[in-house]
């Protein structure tokens, strides 16, 4: 076998010669296991079933709250309920702490078969898997499960596995409920801290607008406008002010020249000078007394006036009485000033008077105008503070009615969770007694025997074949001698050697002068 290829004839050779070496085995190895199989204690395996029901209430209508994976969910609820906490109530109630063994010993047995006590009912095998989630609107992966359970007895099996059935959906009621509750406690101080900070923002921007009025964002251009209409006004008032002054010089000259000549004129004691101004008072008298009462203030100056001049006219003719009026009276300043003059004293106040009022409302003008330009100078940066402080709000705003939306939203899945219509865990089958052990399989331990019997005889029969180094054929001799064969010359006798000179399939006898069954003679 090691200097030569073999074929599939030589093959069929080695299994014809180690028939026996392999059938041995393989037919002894399966009842060898089979008895081996009753050496083990039995064990009996219960097994309830448990449905995962759909929610009753779309979620179009009642947006699920709990989205945790099922097998993950599974698996939570599934180490609460083999904690120690949980299992000792368990065993003292039903009495499994028997002779020797204590309470902890039963409760490390039962979370011994923690790994196998969940088998998922797979519909769909790609939706299982450690990265496989359950999408909104979208039914669980496996929508069943088992619950099973290994006991030396079969009553003490389904006692168990009922038990732990029972505080599993239990299990699942609290973590769902609570989780569910939860979320709407969680969303609740949310909404409340979202809308105390919309509170305070609102309380910022409103302070904020009352500090800065006239120059937030959409007052600028109106800003602008009253602005460009103050700086208007501010020019037709300076026009109007320089006009004035002009006016008011003009007049106080030609104030000052009818001063003069008036003076003049009253300088002379001609009484016909005189006669001639008190004839214009008098005419002038009687027009006023036409349009006023006695008590008009020009009535009672042109009384005045004429008065003066008649006592004026008698001193000029009588020239002592002149003499002690000059002596005893003052002169008069302005004396009887006529019509023109006095006309023009009134334009002059005139003008003073609208020179003054065009002077504050200039000052008031330019302040306004020194107001307004610092607004629009302040704009820019008030604008920038004021859309932070509006986007501040506008995104908290956004926070709370989202929170808001979504503790509404819990709110009723938590009332759908209570009234249990959303997904839940019901018990479809309870757990069964079982009417067999389920440990040990006596046909898997036949099976196994038989598959170790049949490996046993293959290893015999190849080592067998590798020690054997008897030569067989004509390829044999080839591949020893390493010589090229010239002619062979078979064995003859009563009974000729068929095949590659072994005899029958199962066996042959030895023919006369044969030295060895495993020995050809064999001419070079």
């Amino acid at each position: 076998m090691e200097n030569r290829e073999l074929t599939m004839d030589d093959y069929l050779a080695m299994l014809r010669r180690r028939v026996k070496v392999i059938l041995i085995p393989a037919l002894l190895a399966p009842l060898a296991g089979f008895a081996v199989s009753y050496v083990f204690p039995a064990k009996y395996t219960s097994q309830s079933l448990v449905l995962v029901e759909a929610p009753k209430i779309p979620d179009a209508v009642v947006q699920q709250v709990f989205t945790e994976d099922l097998t993950q969910h599974i698996n939570t609820i599934s180490a609460h309920v083999m904690s120690p906490a949980r299992l000792r109530p368990m065993v003292d109630r039903l009495g499994l702490a028997k002779g020797a063994q204590s309470v902890d010993d039963v409760v490390a047995n039962i979370q011994s078969q923690g790994p196998t006590l969940i088998q998922p009912v797979v519909t769909d095998l790609t939706q299982i898997g450690p990265g496989s989630k359950k999408r909104p609107g979208q039914g669980s992966a496996a929508p069943a499960f088992y619950v099973n359970y290994t006991a030396s007895t079969a009553s003490e099996a389904q006692q168990i596995c009922t038990d732990l059935t029972s505080m599993l959906l239990e299990e699942d009621l609290k973590s769902r409920a609570a989780e569910t509750q939860g979320t709407t406690a969680f969303l609740t101080q949310q909404v409340a801290d979202a809308k105390q900070n919309l509170d305070d923002l609102d309380k910022k921007l409103a302070a904020f607008k009352n500090q800065h009025m006239g120059q937030l964002p959409g007052d600028e251009d109106a800003n602008m406008k009253i602005l460009m209409g103050y700086q208007t006004q501010l020019d037709a008032n300076t026009q109007t002010l320089n006009r004035a002054t002009q006016d008011k010089a003009y007049t106080e000259s030609l104030l000052a020249q009818q001063l003069a000549a008036w003076k003049a004129a009253q300088s002379t004691n001609n009484p016909q000078t005189l006669q001639t101004q008190l004839s214009q008072l008098q005419t002038q008298l009687i027009d006023l007394q036409a349009r006023y009462t006695p008590d008009h203030p020009d009535v009672i100056k042109t009384q005045a006036d004429i008065a003066q001049v008649k006592k004026r006219l008698a001193e000029t003719n009588d020239p002592s009485a002149a003499a002690n009026a000059t002596d005893t009276t003052p002169e008069k300043g302005t004396g009887s000033e006529p019509p023109e003059i006095r006309q023009l004293r009134l334009q002059i106040h005139a003008y003073e008077d609208l020179i003054k009022q065009g002077t504050g409302d200039q000052k008031k003008l330019q302040q306004a105008i020194g107001v307004y330009q610092s607004r629009v100078a302040a704009s820019p940066a008030v604008e920038e503070e004021y859309k932070e402080l509006a986007r501040d709000y506008d995104n908290a705003q956004k926070v709370y009615q989202d929170d808001l939306a979504k503790q509404s939203t819990s709110k009723m899945a938590t009332q759908a969770e209570q009234q249990q219509q959303g997904e839940q865990m019901a018990l479809l089958n309870p757990a069964t007694l079982p009417d067999s052990p389920s440990f040990p399989n006596r046909l898997l331990f036949a099976g196994g025997g038989l598959g170790a019997g049949l490996a046993l005889g293959l290893g015999l029969a190849v080592w067998l074949e590798f020690r054997d180094k008897s030569i067989r054929t004509q390829a044999d001799a080839e591949a020893v001698l390493e010589l090229p064969m010239l002619v062979s010359v078979p064995w003859v006798g009563d009974q000729v050697a068929k095949g590659n000179g072994n005899g029958h399939f199962w066996n042959r006898k030895k023919l006369p002068g044969e030295r060895d069954e495993h020995k050809e003679t064999t001419r070079v």
